[in-house]
């Protein structure tokens, strides 16, 4: 009895650190870019050692495609809770929308990420092994408000739910991923506070006018 509770507890401390690591490391990259994060001071931030974050995952690249999977995997796993089979299809898809909206303001990590792996090609995540797991989640959701949508004559026939996707995260990352240089040319910060309501209804507007476009 003693002996498995000593098992369970080295597992919950092995997962702890995992995530403590991988946590801090989100910041790293996320600030500093793959080629500029440094395994040294990810280890000096965290309770553990460089030894021990290359025996969790075997190097600098294994940590940072951790760190990719783990931040993809928290945006899916929001998808699947949200709970809007009870809603009415353009609702739902408003849903959808604002959910991505305020995940993507509220993680600016997230959205630095994605821009510096797509400056890396993308050669990192095309390594994942979960990678079809971080894709179906997001349209599953979506095809099942869609499908709902065109049986109740409220929406096209002729969708793409990738089409949809690429929509609503299309906005969503340009917020971050180019709010300085939007500012510094527009002189608008498109994460004003003051700004927030106009921009969460405008994502919502444009995704249920794509939908419903050519409806009669």
């Amino acid at each position: 009895m003693g002996s498995e509770a000593t098992n369970g507890e080295r597992v919950r401390d092995a997962e702890r650190t995992r995530a403590e690591i991988i946590e801090i490391a989100t910041h790293e990259f996320a600030d500093q870019g793959y080629a500029g994060a440094r395994v040294d001071e990810i280890a000096a931030k965290t309770r553990t050692t460089k030894r021990m974050i290359y025996y969790y995952f075997g190097g600098k690249e294994g940590l940072y495609l951790a760190v990719l999977e783990e931040a993809y995997r928290h945006i899916r796993a929001l998808e699947q809770k949200l709970d809007v089979d009870h809603l009415e299809p353009v609702e739902a898809l408003r849903k959808l929308a604002e959910l991505t909206f305020d995940h993507h303001e509220q993680h600016q990590d997230f959205v630095r990420l994605v821009a510096i792996e797509n400056i890396h090609y993308a050669q990192h995540l095309l390594k994942s092994e979960v990678r079809d797991g971080l894709a179906a989640p997001a349209l599953d959701v979506l095809r099942s408000i869609m499908t709902r949508g065109v049986a109740a004559g409220l929406f096209r026939d002729d969708l793409d739910a990738l089409d949809v996707h690429m929509i609503i995260s299309a906005f969503c990352i340009f917020r971050g991923a180019n709010r300085y240089t939007f500012r510094a040319i527009f002189d608008r910060d498109l994460l004003d506070p003051g700004l927030r309501t106009h921009l969460r209804q405008m994502i919502g507007d444009l995704v249920v006018a794509h939908v419903t476009h050519g409806r009669t």
